[in-house]
C-alpha cells in the first residue's frame, strides 16, 4: 500500500470518527478524557491494531499508515506505534460522523542519523522512554567500549497481535556512567517480519556482523539472517544471506543465534530450537568456514530433558575456560568446560543472578552480565551484574557497585 497520513486537531472532547470498508471498520478514532484510542483494521486479522496516547483539546494528531509500521503522533511527538501484516482496510475517503480529518499520501523520511543521537547517565534501571521498554540484552565489547544491543519493546510483547514486533536498539559506554544512544541497529522493514529475535555480534575482516532470526508467525520457519556495518553504528540488512534449519529441528521456534570464531579456524553458531521428533528443546550447533555457508554438526551442544527450549545462549571465554550460558524459563544458568565445545560440567551453583535472560561480555578482569527486569510480563528496565571466577572456574557474583 502507499503510505498515508491522517491528521486533525482536537477541537473538543469527546471526539469520535470512523471509516468503513464494506462492513468492517477500517479506522476508528475515539478520544475521551482517558486519552486517544485509534484502531486500524487489516484483512489478516479480525481484531484491529490499536494505538493509544494522552491527548487534550488543542492537540494536533497525526496517524501514519505504512505497510510495515503505523505511528501515532501527538503534537509531532511519536507516542505509540504498531507493526501490521496484511492489507490495511482504510482507503482515502470520508469519516462517518466527522469531516475534519485530512487523509493524504505520505513519504517516509530516510535521512541517516549521526552515530550518537543522544547521551544519558546510568543505565541501571533505565528504559528509553515512558512507554518503550528494554527486552533481551546482547552485550559486546569492542575497542574499549561496552555495547548493548537490546530488544526494543512496546506493549510488553503484545505488539503485532502478540508476536512481539521487536527490533534491535543500541547503546554503549566506556565507563558504565556516561552512555551513548546510537541509531537503531535492526528494524522491522517488511510486514512479513513479525519480530527480530535475539542474536549476537561479531567482527570479521573489519566488518561488523549482527546475526539473528526473524519470526514469521505460525508454523513458518524462522530463518537466520544478518545485518552488516563498516562503522559499528549504521547497519544494513544483508538480503543476500539467510538459511533455515533442517527439518529435524522445530524450525518455527529457531531463535537467538550466538556466533563464535573458534580456535579451530571455523565459525560456530549456537541457537535455540527443539528436536522435532523427540520433542526436546536444544541448542543446535552449526559450523562454517566463511560465515555464508553453514552446516549442522548433527550434535546439539545441549539437549533439555523435556520440551523446555534453552533460550538466549551465550558463549564466553574467560581466564582460559569456556562458559556456556542459556536461560530456562527466563532464568539464566551456566556450564563450564576446559575444552571449547564439549565436556560441559554443571557447577554447584549454576544460576546467574541478573534478572531475566542475561548475556555477558568480558570487561577488564570480570564478566559483566546485562539483563532486564520485567514488569507486567515481558520487558521493562535494564540491569547489570558482574562476576569473577574462583580457582575452579566457578563464577562468583559481585556487589552491584563492582560493575563500574
Amino acid at each position: 500500500m502507499n503510505a498515508l497520513k491522517l491528521s486533525f486537531d482536537i477541537s473538543k472532547i469527546p471526539f469520535y470518527a470512523v471509516s468503513y470498508n464494506g462492513q468492517r471498520k477500517s479506522v476508528e478514532i475515539d478520544i475521551s478524557h482517558r486519552g486517544i484510542h485509534c484502531a486500524v483494521g487489516y484483512d489478516s486479522h479480525s481484531e484491529p491494531l490499536v494505538l493509544k496516547g494522552s491527548a487534550a483539546v488543542g492537540d494536533s494528531v497525526e496517524v501514519v499508515l505504512m505497510s510495515h509500521r503505523i505511528e501515532l503522533y501527538i503534537n509531532r511527538i511519536l507516542v505509540d506505534e504498531e507493526w501490521p501484516i496484511g492489507n490495511c482496510l482504510f482507503e482515502i475517503g470520508g469519516f462517518d460522523g466527522n469531516d475534519t480529518i485530512t487523509a493524504e499520501l505520505y513519504t517516509p523520511q530516510t535521512n541517516e542519523e549521526d552515530s550518537v543521537v543522544a547521551v544519558f547517565d546510568n543505565a541501571e534501571g533505565w528504559k528509553p522512554e515512558e512507554n518503550v521498554f528494554v527486552g533481551d540484552c546482547m552485550p559486546y565489547v569492542r575497542d574499549g567500549e561496552y555495547h548493548i544491543l537490546y530488544l526494543k519493546d512496546r506493549h510488553h510483547h503484545y505488539s503485532k497481535w502478540g508476536m512481539g514486533a521487536h527490533q534491535w536498539a543500541h547503546i554503549s559506554t566506556k565507563d558504565f556512567v556516561r552512555w551513548s544512544v546510537h541509531p537503531m541497529a535492526v528494524e522491522i522493514t517488511d510486514p512479513s517480519e513479525c519480530s527480530i529475535c535475539t542474536g549476537s555480534w561479531i567482527r570479521h575482516d573489519g566488518i561488523e556482523y549482527l546475526y539473528y532470526t526473524v519470526r514469521r508467525g505460525g508454523s513458518l520457519a524462522a530463518p537466520v539472517r544478518r545485518s552488516i556495518s563498516f562503522d559499528g553504528y549504521h547497519f544494513k540488512k544483508d538480503f543476500d544471506f539467510g538459511f533455515e534449519l533442517p527439518e529435524k529441528y522445530n524450525r518455527a521456534v529457531a531463535r537467538d543465534p550466538k556466533i563464535i570464531k573458534g580456535g579451530d579456524g571455523l565459525f560456530h553458531l549456537i541457537l535455540t530450537t527443539a528436536l522435532a521428533k523427540e520433542g526436546r528443546g536444544c541448542l543446535a550447533h552449526f559450523v562454517s568456514r566463511d560465515m555464508d555457508n553453514w552446516q549442522d554438526t548433527g550434535k546439539p551442544i545441549y539437549v533439555s530433558s523435556d520440551s523446555t527450549e534453552p533460550e538466549c545462549p551465550d558463549y564466553i571465554v574467560y581466564n582460559g575456560r569456556y562458559y556456556l550460558i542459556f536461560s530456562l524459563g527466563g532464568k539464566a544458568r551456566y556450564m563450564l568446560s576446559e575444552s571449547p565445545f564439549d565436556d560441559w560440567k554443571t557447577p554447584k551453583c549454576p544460576e546467574i543472578s541478573c534478572a531475566s535472560v542475561p548475556k555477558g561480555a568480558v570487561w577488564g578482569d570480570k564478566i559483566v552480565f546485562t539483563g532486564f527486569k520485567g514488569i507486567d510480563g515481558y520487558a521493562d528496565t535494564m540491569t547489570f551484574r558482574s562476576a569473577a571466577a574462583d580457582e575452579n572456574g566457578e563464577l562468583v557474583f559481585l556487589d552491584s557497585d563492582s560493575v563500574v
